[in-house]
């Protein structure tokens, strides 16, 4: 640590001056994304001017060609830039720690009073936001990815198919972001102007910085950053130890079946297929935590979606509440009364071990991987693939839209009445959100009082 200490001599920011920061983006960091996103390049770049506009994009560039959530993976690099390895591990991780804190509480009293009438009615009212929600998140990406559909309709086809493969076929989502990478590196060849084009964050460019940053667009890349065949057989192995001690020690202790080995095994997968966001990762994590185990019902799917949407950190944070529900539901620490608190451990417990196992991979993949990863940048043969995956990951997050409305609207199965009122209260919140722009905190909680309302009806 000391080494660290050190490297305000290098960049005049102290270590734990840096700490303050990333524990205060922890506490901020609401709106997804890109809004977190957003308040980095406020707060690094136009404040306190740590590092230039062209480096930080340069940094964002490298996290969206990973799989994994890039705001986080984004306070990773730039706190590893400045403090090597212990500054990444210690932005990353206040990055994402109240939002576990957060979330495990509120968890546990959605377990124990989530049937309690006014509890009930107010999430019935929020989930139809959520469903809106996500249609706002396909609007979204589609506008990103899929411009001038007439010039450049592959990735639109692409997009089409991976929805019919995953709401109607059922074929695995690891399958279709596979099949999406082999035509990107296919259409590179054959097709290259249907794979190319401008990112989401170029207009960012016009503005020129106008006083020093202590990382600017000329300081040379730090030693530490370097690709070194060394480090990154050294950092493989201790990414490889923090990931077979913990699942050898869960595995000791509940075998290979039980249910916390099997959420650490299934979240490692989930952690290396979320390119494109959370939205992107929620049909797989459906498919395996809702549909497969059992670990909740779409319903608290739901829910949990919800309340990631309302607090800080990342939204792939929602599968601390997976995780939390999954393992008070599978009584992991034993079989004992509701009142005991035990199941609220169990469920804590659940939670961090998903969390630990989700999160692990993004960590190795800036810490072992940046350097690899920065030589690939602009080139082709590697974009290609990556923006054909984006492509895809339109068709899956409109499949999760699916399925949110499709649930909202039978609450009780295909056999069950529509409930019109969800779907009414969906239509209002989509309407609010893509033609006035409102923001997701007030069209939750509008949604909230709106479900109690009708409750009182």
């Amino acid at each position: 640590m000391s080494d660290v200490m050190r490297e305000k001599e290098a960049h005049g920011v102290s270590f734990g001056e840096a700490l303050k920061f990333w524990f205060k983006l922890g506490l901020i960091s609401f709106g997804g994304p890109a809004g977190q996103i957003a308040i980095m390049h406020r707060e690094l770049v136009e404040q306190k001017r740590w590092i230039s506009e062209q480096r930080f994009l340069h940094a964002l560039n490298y996290c969206m060609l990973l799989p994994g959530p890039e705001a986080q993976q984004l306070a990773t690099y730039i706190g590893w830039l400045m403090h090597r390895t212990w500054g990444g591990v210690m932005a990353g991780a206040l990055f994402v720690l109240p939002s576990l804190l957060l979330l495990i509480a509120l968890s546990g009293l959605y377990m124990a009073f989530g049937k309690v009438p006014v509890v009930a009615a107010v999430l019935w009212g929020i989930k139809p936001a959520v469903a809106a929600i996500v249609l706002q998140a396909v609007h979204r990406m589609a506008s990103k990815t899929l411009k001038n559909p007439r010039r450049a309709p592959v990735l639109p086809a692409l997009a089409a198919m991976s929805f019919v493969a995953i709401a109607f076929l059922a074929i695995p989502f690891p399958a279709v972001v596979l099949a999406a990478a082999v035509c990107g590196w296919a259409g590179q060849r054959w097709l290259p102007g249907q794979f190319t084009g401008g990112g989401g964050h170029g207009a960012a460019k016009a503005a020129a910085d106008r006083l020093p940053a202590w990382i600017d667009d000329n300081t040379p890349t730090p030693e530490h950053a370097r690709f070194k065949p060394a480090r990154l057989a050294r950092l493989l192995v201790v990414g490889a130890l923090l990931w077979l001690l913990p699942m050898a020690a869960l595995v000791a202790w509940q075998g290979w079946r039980g249910a916390l080995a099997q959420m650490g095994w299934f979240f490692t997968k989930a952690a290396l297929l979320t390119f494109g966001g959370a939205y992107a990762v929620l049909p797989y994590v459906v498919q395996g935590a809702v549909e497969h185990f059992g670990w909740l019902t779409a319903a608290q799917m739901m829910d949990g979606l919800a309340l990631g949407e309302t607090t800080p950190g990342p939204l792939i944070m929602v599968v601390a509440f997976v995780g939390f529900v999954g393992g008070w539901g599978q009584q992991v620490l034993g079989p004992y009364a509701v009142g005991s608190g035990v199941l609220f451990w169990s469920g804590a417990l659940a939670a961090t071990v998903v969390t630990w196992f989700t999160f692990l991979p993004s960590f190795l993949f800036i810490l072992a991987g940046g350097p690899l990863v920065e030589s690939t940048h602009g080139k082709l043969h590697f974009t290609a693939p990556l923006a054909a995956i984006s492509a895809a990951v339109v068709g899956v997050i409109a499949s999760l839209a699916l399925f949110f409305i499709v649930h909202l609207a039978l609450p009780t199965g295909a056999a069950g009445p529509v409930d019109y009122k969800a779907l009414l209260l969906a239509v209002f919140a989509a309407v609010a959100l893509l033609r006035y722009k409102v923001g997701i905190i007030p069209v939750i909680a509008a949604c909230a009082v709106a479900g109690w309302l009708v409750s009182l009806i």
